[in-house]
Parts: C-alpha cells; structure tokens; sequence
C-alpha cells in the first residue's frame, strides 16, 4: 500500500474509535470504570537498558516492578480498573501496548520505563506526551526507546513507513492525538509534580516527543521516564525495593489525583498532595482565578456560535500556535465549575475537562486549584 494512502487510511480508522469515544460510545469498557492501563517497558528479549557498566541493573524487570506495585495500589480504589500490557517477563510488540489499550476503551496510558545517558551524572525523573521532538535530547530518547521496533517480526508491516532513526518520521505519529493533547498534558504535569512534592525529585518537567508506544492509542497517554540507570545513585534508588516503593506510591497518587480532578462524577473529590487531602468542595474564589471547560481542540478556527457547539453558550477559544482550543463557561468556584462540566457532558461532549487560568494564562488545574488554597 502506499504510504500516503496508509496513513490516510490509519487516520481515518483513528478518527472512527476517537469520535466513538468522544461521544460517549464505548467500546469495551464499564461506563462506571476509570480504566487505566499500565505498559511495562520492554520485556523478554528486549531488555532496555542496562545502567552503568557491571551494575547488573535491568530496565525490563524494574519497570515491571513499578507497575506491579503502582496496579495493587490503584486496584484498591473503588471505581477504578487496571489493566496491564504485561505482567510478567515476556516481549510485547509495542503496537500490541496500543492495542490492548484501545480494547479495553482505556481513560489513561500509562508507560513505565527508565533513563539511561552517555553522562554518568544525569539524573532525575521525566515524563513525555507524543509530541514532536523539540530538541535532540527529547528526539534521543525517543529513539532510544522506539529501537525496540527492530526486534519484532514483520515490524515493517507493522509500522509502515515509519523510521525510528528519522526526525522526519516522527511527525506522523502526531495522528489523532491532537483530542488528547491537553489531557496527557495535564496527566503527565500531574506525575511530574508528584514525583517533586512526594519524593523531592529533580524536575525534568513534561516534555513531547514521537514514542512509538503512544503512537495508536486514542486516549491520554504518558510515558514515565523514572530516572537513569546510568547514574550510580539513582540507579542503585530504582533497582531497590525501597525505590520501587518510593515511586510506585508517587505514580499511584499521581493517577488518583489526575482521575479525581478530571471526572466530575466522584462524590468526593481529593486532590492528593503529599499526604495532605484537599477538599476541593468548597465554594473558595479569587478574582485572579477561573475555570473553563475544555471541550475540543483542532486546526480549524470555527466560529464561537452555539450551533457549533451542541447549544453551548459563554463560549471562547484560544490559538497557540498549532491548535485551536474551544473553551465553554468562566466560573469562579471549582464547585461551580463542576457544573458546567456536568452540562457540557450532557450536551455531548463526555470527554470534556476542566482547566484553569491564573490572572488570564491558563495553567494546568492542580496550579489553578492550588492559587485558591
């Protein structure tokens, strides 16, 4: 098949599951769940990377670790589901990740994995969205983890036209994630902020860049970098039981809080920071302070005309350069703002979320919520 037509054809079939979704069709999972799915980096044959020469460390069996750990903790939780690309020692083709994902009609990606860099004194942990890469660094990783490719069967009829060594190749995994963009964001924002105030660890902030894992999945999606094995300290940190520990509980809280901000249907919701509940039902404003309702984001600058919105009025958008974002209500209270969330998912628009502007920039929530503590 030719390429263009490929891609044509894959973003088209892209479309079809993401609009099902977005309109509240789903596919295989319980409306009640919030499903998140746990990717294990690497597996079997592939043992991603080794950390610093004659440490014995292996990327494969940490992350594994971490997500066994990160899945018992979440299983505890009412209303939530996990489900892992792996729970053992086996190689799963990273187009197969994406798909067990899209099966089970996932709300969250999760892919755990850990760093490794020719300097021996980079540290901290990071996390990425699909994204174009912005800097050689951001692409280096990326390429790194995407060489996994060459190790599967058939991986050129798996991965048509798409060249883990090549920048270029990278711009097509951008694909039907632009639905997804803000949510991955904010998920990653909310990991990366856990792993600072719960571990104290070097912020390394979220990143994009073109991980062929996040590729096919058509919901918000975020690959954990949870530090380098080439860093005699930190790798030593991950490969114990203490540092598993440690990690697992700060990606855990990570999630819970990403789920509990972003779905309006939890009766009581808390923001996890530390180990300090928030109460976030409260009817606490600033004037600096506003909440909107996100309800899409595109290329095309449409009209803010209620018909182009289910009938939603108060409506307003912002460019950034690539992409329109559609915004509907400015409430003053996250209380209030809930509501609108709840009328914006009746309107249709189920997978609409909240987001937060701090005196007219917009922020991710957890800072919004944060400024009116």
């Amino acid at each position: 098949m030719h390429r263009f037509s490929f891609y044509l054809y894959f973003s088209f079939a892209l479309l079809f599951l993401a609009h099902s979704k977005l309109n509240g069709q789903s596919i295989n999972s319980s409306d009640q769940d919030f499903v998140v799915v746990l990717d294990a980096g690497h597996g079997g044959k592939d043992s991603g990377n080794l950390g610093y020469k004659g440490s014995g460390f292996k990327e494969k069996n940490i992350a594994l670790n971490i997500v066994l750990q990160v899945g018992k903790i979440l299983e505890k939780t009412p209303g939530i589901k996990v489900v892992y690309t792996r729970d053992k020692d086996v190689f799963i083709e990273l187009y197969k990740r994406a798909d067990i994902a899209n099966k089970v009609d996932a709300d969250l990606f999760i892919s755990i994995h850990c760093d490794s860099f020719s300097n021996p004194e980079a540290y901290g942990a990071g996390t990425f969205v699909l994204g174009l890469h912005e800097n050689e660094r951001n692409f280096r990783i990326a390429q790194k983890e995407n060489a996994v490719i060459y190790l599967e069967e058939d991986y050129e009829k798996n991965y048509p036209g798409f060249d883990p060594n090549s920048p270029e190749s990278v711009i097509s995994l951008l694909m039907m994630q632009e639905t997804y963009l803000d949510q991955s964001i904010e998920a990653a924002n909310t990991i990366q902020q856990s792993f600072i105030k719960n571990l104290n660890r070097k912020d390394r902030t979220v990143k994009q860049a073109g991980f062929a894992v996040l590729r096919n999945t058509y919901m918000p999606s975020v690959l954990v970098e949870t530090g380098f094995l080439t860093n005699v300290t930190e790798g030593k940190f991950l490969n114990s039981s203490k540092g598993q520990s440690q990690m697992s509980n700060a990606i855990a809280k990570a999630i819970l809080n990403y789920r509990n901000i972003l779905d309006s249907s939890v009766q009581h919701e808390t923001v996890f920071q530390d180990d300090t509940p928030l109460d976030t039902g409260n009817e606490i404003t600033s004037p600096a302070v506003v909440f909107k309702v996100q309800l899409a984001a595109g290329k095309n600058d449409l009209p803010l005309k209620s018909y182009n919105f289910k009938g939603l009025n108060e409506l307003s958008k912002q460019y950034d350069g690539s992409l329109y974002r559609y915004f509907f209500g400015n409430a003053t209270s996250f209380s209030s703002a809930k509501k609108l969330l709840n009328k914006a998912k009746k309107a249709g628009y189920s997978n609409a979320f909240l987001v937060g502007f701090v005196e007219g920039k917009k922020v991710s929530l957890e800072a919004a919520l944060e400024a009116i503590r």
